[in-house]
């Protein structure tokens, strides 16, 4: 049987093509700068559809048991915000016993950095003579722009503490919301994507990505600080378990986890070690434990499950952090293995799904399976 051959497009079909590929350039430009000026209202959505993807199954289970799903939508919302409510007044109670006893640690501070400011000093006065000395005339000042501060970059997305909490006060509602109207939201979904996508699978795999990316910090965490606490514990660091706890949950922060979960223990160091062999063994142990996250138990129990390569997850990292700040490094990792997913979905963003995967595939060898089944035309059409 003769192969047939795809007839070849005209010169109208290819400048429609083209101008369809420019547009959809230009929607992409267009959201993500609606992304970055409107990105409390974003953090917000996609927080909040993250914690109700997390809070469905205890809302099924209440039901199951008979609770009308609005008393049990409010059940789980309660306990949850009531749960953030405690760990937030632990915080600031130790944020505050930290700031009672802050001469203590500036003087301290001052005590271990006074040789080092001395030499600095004493180098500086000697570079300014020789300056003073070979130059003849002042130069001419020049112009300098103002740096972007790190607080400006820790707060872009959320704008100050104000708009924090205005976050924080409405994530619960829209958790309590989104879990009432589940179904309609289903409907007005699979309404959307048509038969371009298998709208069922796809929100199947994001609800078991999003459980399961959870699920394994919160394990990973919770090992990190057992073992931070007993680690301070044996050293005499108090208060033990708060630190512990502390520097174990900052392990996971990605980037900058490791000097977070250092800075904890030394600061509290400060006034209780009194020789360098107990900074020595709190560096040496939260490097080891940081590292064994890293390339131990994350790969195995999180990134297992989200199938992104490691220069996609770098790269969606600083693209995140760039439009959300600190915000967008916290939930970079699964934005980008959402859009993975999305990109599975769809024929016509195979590109984009190799680009992101952990171990791509050949687009030729993608191309012919899809080749192989008949109903799949429409899409090999798509692909071009």
């Amino acid at each position: 049987m003769a192969s047939r051959t795809e007839p070849q497009p005209t010169l109208t079909e290819s400048y429609l093509r083209q101008g369809a590929r420019m547009l959809a350039l230009i929607g992409v430009l267009l959201l993500i700068a609606f992304c970055f000026v409107a990105s409390s209202i974003c953090i917000a959505i996609v927080l909040a559809s993250f914690l109700a993807l997390l809070a469905d199954p205890a809302v099924q289970y209440l039901e199951r048991l008979r609770f009308p799903r609005f008393v049990a939508a409010g059940l789980v919302v309660l306990a949850g915000a009531l749960t953030l409510v405690v760990l937030a007044y632990g915080a600031y109670s130790k944020a505050a016993e930290f700031s009672d006893n802050f001469d203590i640690y500036a003087n301290r501070i001052h005590e271990l950095v006074a040789p080092i400011s001395s030499r600095v000093e004493h180098v500086r006065d000697s570079a300014g003579e020789l300056i003073h000395e070979t130059t003849p005339k002042e130069a001419p000042a020049l112009p300098t722009r103002e740096s972007l501060s790190w607080t400006t970059y820790l707060v872009r997305g959320v704008g100050s503490i104000g708009g924090a909490l205005v976050i924080g006060g409405v994530v619960p509602f829209l958790v309590f919301f989104m879990l009432l109207v589940r179904e309609k939201l289903y409907v007005m979904f699979k309404a959307l994507a048509g038969t371009r996508l298998d709208i069922d699978s796809l929100l199947r795999k994001v609800k078991d990505l999003v459980i399961g990316y959870a699920i394994g910090n919160i394990f990973i965490g919770v090992l990190m600080s057992a073992a931070s606490v007993i680690v301070f514990w044996q050293m005499g660091l108090k208060p033990a378990i708060t630190l512990g706890i502390v520097s174990g949950m900052l392990n996971l922060v990605p980037f900058v986890g490791m000097v977070l979960a250092l800075a904890v223990p030394l600061v509290a160091g400060l006034v209780q070690f009194h020789g360098t062999t107990a900074f020595l063994i709190v560096i040496a142990v939260v490097i080891l434990l940081h590292l064994i996250t890293e390339n131990l138990l994350l790969p195995r129990f999180v990134g297992s499950r989200l199938d992104i390569g490691p220069v996609a997850a770098t790269v969606g990292l600083l693209f995140w952090g760039w439009l959300w700040g600190v915000a967008g490094i916290l939930l970079a990792v699964p934005l980008t293995a959402v859009m993975k997913l999305l990109a599975d979905s769809d024929p016509a963003l195979a590109h984009l799904s190799n680009l992101l995967a952990r171990n791509p595939r050949r687009f030729l060898r993608r191309r012919a399976a899809l080749a192989a089944v008949p109903e799949a035309e429409t899409a090999i059409k798509r692909l071009g």
